[in-house]
């Protein structure tokens, strides 16, 4: 009677395991200045395979595709380290959700964007540019306005709740303004085109989103003009 085949055991060396992460840090580290130097369609893998010091063969065994490579770049730009946890789960985010002042939610939510906005502006350009040309390229921009535009959907709930919008305004009309002012364009057409200062444009975006979003604030009681306030009757 033949023995049993044993079943062949799955090899997984946690050292081979850091040498394919260290492989894959080092190509995303040498995609961006190419993208963002060159543009999507003229960065060649093999550009990029030359840059981090490997085969052309190591990049497309990591990523597969110039694509999936770009969704890579982006989304480990986007989130500033190698942590996979979404945009929502990030302390910055969620840190905004819970803080008790609608201004302060605000004021926040612009500090917010103008970090990560910083690291993005260029990136976000190449992106934007080679979407009309390229079909994957064209899904990641739909899936970042998307994403972008929930995002910002989130923290206008949370001020409704709150009954802190600014009189006739619905939540789809709050995030649409919201995302307006807090879209990537805008900080393309004036942190970057125009020249505006991190500081300047995070004191504009978040004056400008308070006055456009929150009711007006009360004046403290000693300001109220004569005769504002009820006097008992006689």
């Amino acid at each position: 009677m033949p023995e049993p085949v044993k079943a062949t055991r799955a090899y997984n060396s946690p050292r081979r395991q850091q040498q394919a992460e260290a492989t894959r840090r080092a190509i995303l580290d040498a995609a961006l200045p190419l993208l963002e130097q060159h543009g999507y369609a003229a960065t060649t893998m093999d550009a990029i395979a030359t840059a981090a010091g490997v085969s052309l063969k190591t990049v497309y065994l990591a990523f597969d595709t110039k694509s999936r490579l770009l969704r890579a770049v982006w989304d480990r730009t986007l989130k500033g380290d190698d942590d996979e946890a979404p945009v929502a789960a990030r302390r910055w985010y969620v840190e905004v959700l819970e803080e008790p002042d609608p201004a302060r939610q605000l004021r926040l939510n612009a500090r917010n964007a103008v970090r990560v906005k910083r690291r993005i502006g260029t990136l976000l350009g190449v992106i934007r540019d080679a979407a009309p040309t390229d079909a994957d390229t064209g899904a990641l921009w739909a899936l970042i306005q998307t994403d972008f535009y929930e995002n910002q959907r989130v923290i206008v709930e949370s001020l409704h709740r709150k009954k802190a919008l600014a009189r006739g305004l619905d939540v789809t009309r709050a995030t649409d303004i919201l995302w307006t002012l807090n879209h990537p364009d805008v900080w393309l057409l004036l942190g970057v085109a125009r020249a505006w200062s991190p500081e300047q444009f995070e004191r504009w975006l978040a004056d400008a989103s308070c006055a456009q979003l929150l009711k007006p604030a009360p004046p403290p009681r000693g300001d109220r003009p004569r005769g504002v306030e009820r006097r008992p009757s006689a």
